[in-house]
């Protein structure tokens, strides 16, 4: 029997749809702050989902998205489109505020309605341009 000894890349993106589904949950539940982390799990885990596919390996432990990318690219051609790439890197810079606030009160500020539900419609295109990488 062959079994795998990673992490398939179908588990890994199995987890992505699931965390996104979860960001949505939190948009309506309000609790925008933890719908923006769970946005940026779900391309992690979908960047992660390409790496094991490419690598056939578990990706390193990481949460930095623009890291992810470099070390898929080192092997396979991504043409991440524009407006994919930029929304990544901000969304990679969001990271660590949502994980670990400075200023719970303060950030709290900095995601509301409008701004979270913009975010989950990028990252729902980014989870779509990532399912046509893994065809």
């Amino acid at each position: 029997m062959n079994e795998l000894k990673y992490k398939s890349h179908e588990e890994w993106l199995k987890q992505a749809r699931y965390d996104l589904l979860t960001a949505k949950a939190m948009l309506k539940s309000k609790r925008y702050l933890y719908s923006v982390f769970m946005d940026h799990l779900s391309i992690e885990k979908g960047l992660k989902s390409i790496y094991a596919k490419v690598f056939k390996k578990d990706p390193e432990r990481t949460h930095n998205l623009n890291y992810l990318i470099e070390k898929i690219s080192d092997k396979y051609e991504l043409n991440i489109p524009i407006e994919i790439d930029e929304f990544i890197k901000y969304i990679n810079d969001k990271s660590i505020p949502t994980r670990y606030p400075e200023d719970l009160k303060l950030i709290l500020k900095g995601f509301n309605k409008k701004n979270s539900e913009k975010i989950y419609e990028q990252t729902s295109e980014v989870l779509k341009w990532i399912q046509k990488k893994l065809i």
